[in-house]
């Protein structure tokens, strides 16, 4: 036989043992049984899955798995039955930075809050009398979904010995610091508790205990296997032990430097109890590195493909020896559906049970997927009145499933601060405070003002009519005071403060989360003041009611750097007799013969529609399309659509790659984008952009009667995603203009 190289040498001597005990044709000993286990280490553990690949394809039989953290994560998906292809598959279509946050899809938003949700850098709760600091720590909602789908098949499995392959995984008791052996109960709370890094996750409830991350004391946990009744322990060890003092250089890497110090000591036992130790060396990586989540999956692989002659030589010498064993090639249970009898909710105080089952529209005595339950799960914390929502499935004597629902909720009082800065608007801070049941049940309300170069406040009250949240009625209003620039011949000529009021209400329906119709009416206000005068000005205001109907649709995954869905809002109306007060200056002087302005009613639609195309994993298509129309718009003023700018920032303005905000006034105008975003590494993008403009078609100003009727330009943007929101540094150029030009944002705009 063909010596075999482990990581002890005794083991080569008890595969010579055995040979020679089935030689000397004494009753043979039982088949040896083979134990693997995976540590910890975040995002490094991906690359366990290339040892589990190389396994499978040596036809080694695996009778025991332990695991700790990602390792708990990865060999518990193995143990239940999925195979390592597919295990490999699910990880390179997760979307991780939705998964490791406090955030959810867009998808998952009702279609009114879309707007507000993920907007802000910081959000405090309204608690005890006090806002509270936020805690830092990941609730993980997408997280809990994606395990309750993962492990959807083994539902009724309380008993993880009973899994097609036996498992166990460790976390740590936040009461005495012990390690905790999880063996049985449900296993999405025993691998969400296995998981929760002290400082990045909550820690989770499990059977009474307050449970952390197993890591903190046992992160390669090969005695528990041993224990378990492996015989051949094949160990997989992604962690990097304890950095170097002269690394350590934030309070996060201090704190985990310090919960790990125990588990460094543990290490040291658990190493030589390995018969093949596979130590990987990922050092350019970190726990957090789930960005390079192909490439340390891919490392994995190269790995696995080295040891596989060793695993298929084992493979082949166990069953010459004992002879071989019935491989199983699909070992997860054919689990669909679950019969939901009856339920429970847990931790509803605020709101009700009947209220929070009624969003989720759940009926009993019907069968659901896994997915149809997330989904439902996703349509009540859409409504933001929960923070957390967790459930799991209890199996009942009629082969039915009481559902009980664990709900945290949210405070009904948010204070939210985001910065923005903008050429146009300066720098701001932006403070919201949003209330939900301040005034009545079933609303929320809502003021928002940035504070700096620009003045802007806004308010809205928004009361949903029914129980089931798709009838709404919304009164808003806003206050705008804004420095505009002002151009002639695409060349910078004069400045004047805009100052815009607006006071409106709308009725809507919303069918679905994506999508919304209805009607309303608003009053607005505009008043013009030169600041640096030009030849011919304008001072004064018009004002005028508008009633309108609109549509709007919202699919968009993501409120930042969308990868796919389409956003749409359309608007049509009837803007209602004018009531312009307003003076045509020369060099800051009256003129003496001022013209007639019109005050008749006219017709105005506008359409905004953008769109999201995943082409790789890296590259994104970006669609944009917007556009107005004042029908018959002769003689009126304070009403054209402002051309310009990269950001949508202010009433009426569509934006172009090319030219500033406010360039260029029209009456009639119609904007085709396309472009290209590539994510270059976690955060980083870099976008191109091109797009097309009509002026003029339909209506022509008479007070804008030299504009263009077709401009073409480009833009080159490269964005950073960082705590402070979205840092976009472009230039552009416009062909007409023949001019190179920078643009720069900072953060959501207000």
């Amino acid at each position: 036989m063909v010596k075999f190289k482990s990581y002890k040498p005794g083991f080569t001597w008890l595969l010579f043992f055995l040979v020679s005990q089935s030689a000397s044709a004494q009753m043979p000993a039982p088949r040896p049984k083979i134990g693997v286990t995976l540590s910890g280490g975040g995002a490094k553990g991906l690359a366990h899955i290339g040892i589990l690949k190389a396994i499978d394809s040596a036809g080694l039989k695996v009778d025991y798995v332990t695991g700790t953290s990602m390792g708990s994560i990865i060999g518990s998906l193995y143990a239940i039955g999925y195979t390592a292809d597919s295990i490999e598959k699910i990880t390179r279509k997760i979307d991780w930075d939705l998964l490791l946050s406090n955030s959810v899809s867009l998808r998952s938003i009702f279609m009114e809050e879309k707007d507000e949700y993920s907007k802000y850098v910081v959000e405090l709760p309204w608690q005890n009398s006090n806002f509270r600091l936020p805690s830092g720590l990941l609730q993980g909602q997408e997280l809990w979904l994606k395990f309750s789908e993962l492990y959807f098949p083994v539902y009724q499995q309380k008993d993880f010995s009973q899994f097609s392959i036996p498992f166990r995984c460790i976390g740590t008791d936040v009461g005495n610091g012990e390690a905790i052996v999880m063996k049985d109960g449900e296993i999405i709370s025993a691998i969400r508790s296995s998981m929760a890094i002290p400082s990045v996750f909550t820690a989770i409830d499990f059977k009474g205990k307050r449970m952390v991350d197993g890591g903190i004391v046992r992160n390669f946990p090969v005695r528990d296997v041993k224990d378990m009744g492996a015989n051949i322990v094949i160990g997989s060890n992604v962690a990097s032990g304890l950095l170097p003092s002269e690394k350590v250089r934030n309070a996060l890497q201090i704190l985990l430097q310090i919960a790990f110090f125990r588990e460094a000591e543990d290490a040291k036992t658990e190493v030589p109890q390995c018969d093949i130790y596979i130590p990987f060396k990922l050092q350019k990586y970190t726990m957090g590195s789930f960005g390079d989540g192909s490439a340390i999956l891919d490392s994995g692989i190269i790995e696995g493909h080295k040891l596989y002659p060793r695993f298929k030589q084992l493979s082949d010498s166990l069953n010459t020896i004992y002879g071989p064993v019935e491989m199983v090639s699909n070992r997860l249970p054919m689990v669909n559906t679950a019969t939901i009898s009856s339920y429970e909710v847990h931790g509803v105080e605020r709101t009700s049970s009947e209220f929070f089952v009624h969003t989720m529209n759940l009926q009993l005595n019907r069968s659901y997927t896994a997915h149809q339950l997330s989904n439902m799960v996703r349509q009540a914390y859409g409504t933001r009145y929960y923070s957390r929502i967790t459930y799991s499935l209890q199996p009942q004597p009629n082969g039915t499933c009481k559902v009980i629902f664990d709900v945290t909720e949210n405070p009904f009082t948010f204070a939210k601060l985001g910065i923005h800065y903008n050429r146009f608007t300066g720098i701001g801070i932006i403070a919201n405070l949003t209330a939900r049941n301040f005034f009545v049940t079933n609303s929320r309300s809502l003021v928002t003002v940035n504070i700096g170069e620009s003045f802007r406040i806004r308010g809205e009250h928004l009361q949903y009519l029914g129980r089931l949240k798709n009838f709404a009625f919304v009164a808003e209003t806003q206050f705008d005071r804004l420095d505009v620039n002002s151009y002639d011949q695409y060349k910078q000529d004069g400045l004047y403060k805009q100052t815009f009021f607006k006071i409106g209400e709308k009725f809507q329906y919303s069918p679905s989360r994506s999508f919304t119709i209805g009607a309303g009416h608003r009053f607005e206000w505009v008043h013009y003041t030169p600041k640096i005068t030009k030849g011919l000005d304008l001072r004064g205001s018009n004002s005028y009611n508008t009633l309108y109907g609109f549509v709007g649709y919202n699919s968009l995954d993501k409120a930042i750097f969308s990868r796919k869905g389409v956003k749409l809002y359309g608007e049509a109306g009837r803007v209602l007799e004018q009531h312009p007060q307003l003076d045509f200056l020369t060099n800051g002087e009256p003129l003496p013969n001022p013209t007639n302005l019109s005050t008749e009613p006219y017709f105005r639609t506008t359409l905004d529609v953008e769109s999201y195309i995943p082409f790789s994993q890296r590259t994104t298509l970006l669609l944009n399309g917007q556009g107005g129309v004042n029908f018959n718009y002769k003689r009126n003023v304070l009403n054209e659509f402002a051309i310009g700018g990269l950001t949508k920032l202010f009433r009426n303005q569509i934006t172009f790659a090319g030219l500033q905000e406010g360039t260029l006034y029209t009456p009639a105008v119609a904007m085709l984008q396309g472009g290209v975003r590539v994510n270059l590494w976690t955060n980083n993008y870099i976008t191109g952009k091109a797009n097309i403009l009509f002026n003029n078609f339909i209506s022509r100003s008479d007070f804008f009667s030299n504009n263009p009727n077709f401009l073409s330009g480009y833009s080159l943007t490269y964005s950073y995603n960082f705590a402070l929101g979205p840092l976009e540094i472009s230039t552009m150029y416009c062909d007409q203009t023949k001019k190179l030009q920078w643009y720069i944002n900072l953060g959501i705009p207000f």
